[in-house]
C-alpha cells in the first residue's frame, strides 16, 4: 500500500514541478466536470485552453486580464513571504479604483493627459491608505490581520455602492448606478492602436523587475523575509517586525490600488458596482502557483487569465453558468495544495503485511 513518508528535507524538484502537477490534475477533474454537465470535454477544454491565445486580439485581452492579477500578487508575494497574511487585496483593488476615479472626474476640456499619472498615484495611494488600516489595527491592537483585511473588502464594496448609487452617480445616466464616463484625456494609453492593451501591461512587467530585485538583492528585502521565515533569528538580528508589517502592508495595498485605478480608466472608464471583479482573491491563487516568485506569477497570471477568458467563452458558447471561472480557480487552489504535500513528504509503496492481508 501507498504511505507518506517525511523527506529529510523538502524536495526543491518537487516544488517546481508541483504548480504543473496541479495543472495537469486540473485539466483532468475538468474533462469529469464537462462530462457531468453533458458537455463535450475537449470542445470546453477548448474555451480554456486554446481560444484565449490562438489570435493576437486574444493575447491581447490576456494582457489585460493578466495586468491586475500580477501587480496584486506581487504584493501579495511580499506579504506572504514576510508572514504577513493580507487576504483583503481586493478591498484595496476597489479603494485604488475609487481613488483614481475620482480624479478622473475632475478632468475637464483643458486637462492634459499628466492626468493619467495623478490617476495612478491616487490609486496607489488609496490603496495603501485601506491597507494601513489592517497594518494600525495589527499593529496597535494585536488584531488578526487576515481577518481585518478581509472585513475591509465588504466595507469597500458598500462604499463603492454608496457613491455610484448616491453622490457619485451619472444625474445623465438614466438612473443606473455608475459615475459620469471618464473623458478622452484621463483613459489610460494604449500600447497597441485598434487593441484595448495599454500600458499597465509594461507596468506589471517593471514592476516584475522591482519586486525581484528586492526581493532577492536588497537588505530590506532579505529583512522582510528573514522575518516571515524566523521570526526569532529576525529578532536577534535587529530587525523590526512592525515596521516589515508596515512596508508588507503597504506595498501591497499600492499595487492593489495601482491594478484599481488601472482598471478604472482603463478598460471600464468609469466607475460601476461592478468594479469588484473577484482580481484580489484570484490573485492569492496566482501568488501562491507562481511560489511567491515574482517570474512564476508572470506565467500563473497568463494561466489565471485563460481561466477568466475561458470562463466567459465556455458561458456564451457552451451555455455553461459563470460559475465555471471560479470553479476551476478552486479546482487549482486545491490541487496545488494536495501536491505541495509531496513538497515534505513522499509516496512510498509499503508491502501490506502477512497478518494486514489475512
Amino acid at each position: 500500500m501507498l504511505r507518506l513518508e517525511t523527506r529529510p528535507q523538502p524536495s526543491r524538484w518537487m516544488s517546481l514541478a508541483s504548480p504543473l502537477l496541479a495543472l495537469a490534475i486540473t485539466v483532468l477533474l475538468g474533462v469529469g466536470l464537462f462530462l457531468i454537465l453533458g458537455k463535450d470535454p475537449l470542445r470546453g477544454l477548448q474555451m480554456f485552453f486554446w481560444e484565449p491565445i490562438k489570435s493576437a486580439y486574444g493575447w491581447g485581452e490576456l494582457g489585460i486580464k493578466a495586468t491586475p492579477l500580477i501587480l496584486i500578487a506581487l504584493g501579495l508575494a511580499l506579504c506572504f513571504r514576510s508572514n504577513v497574511w493580507n487576504i483583503g487585496a481586493e478591498g484595496q483593488f476597489v479603494i485604488g479604483a475609487l481613488a483614481g476615479g475620482f480624479v478622473a472626474m475632475q478632468a475637464g476640456p483643458d486637462t492634459g493627459r499628466w492626468i493619467v499619472v495623478l490617476i495612478l498615484v491616487a490609486g496607489v495611494l488609496g490603496g495603501m491608505a485601506w491597507a494601513a488600516i489592517t497594518a494600525l489595527l495589527r499593529a496597535r491592537f494585536n488584531a488578526n490581520e487576515i481577518l481585518v483585511s478581509l472585513m475591509l473588502v465588504y466595507v469597500a464594496e458598500l462604499l463603492l455602492a454608496y457613491l455610484v448609487y448616491g453622490p457619485w452617480k451619472d444625474p445623465a445616466g438614466y438612473n443606473f448606478p455608475q459615475t459620469i464616463s471618464f473623458l478622452p484625456v484621463t483613459k489610460i494609453p494604449r500600447l497597441i492602436e485598434g487593441t484595448r492593451v495599454h500600458i499597465g501591461v509594461l507596468i506589471a512587467l517593471v514592476s516584475v523587475i522591482g519586486f525581484w530585485v528586492l526581493l532577492f538583492r536588497t537588505y530590506a528585502g532579505f529583512a522582510l523575509q528573514v522575518g516571515g521565515l524566523a521570526p526569532a533569528a529576525a529578532r536577534y538580528a535587529g530587525f523590526s517586525s512592525t515596521k516589515a508589517l508596515w512596508t508588507a502592508l503597504l506595498l501591497s495595498g499600492g499595487m492593489a490600488g495601482l491594478a484599481g485605478a488601472l482598471e478604472a480608466a482603463g478598460p471600464l472608464g468609469q466607475l460601476t458596482p461592478y468594479v469588484p471583479a473577484g482580481y484580489g482573491f484570484a490573485a492569492i491563487i496566482v501568488a501562491f502557483v507562481g511560489r511567491l516568485h515574482p517570474v512564476g506569477i508572470v506565467f500563473s497570471g497568463i494561466l489565471m487569465s485563460m481561466f477568466y477568458i475561458g470562463g466567459e467563452l465556455a458561458q456564451s458558447r457552451l451555455g455553461l453558468p459563470k460559475a465555471i471561472t471560479g470553479v476551476f480557480q478552486g479546482l487549482l487552489l486545491f490541487a496545488l495544495l494536495a501536491c505541495d504535500t509531496l513538497i515534505l513528504y513522499r509516496l512510498r509503496w509499503v508491502p501490506a503485511s502477512p497478518r494486514a492481508a489475512a
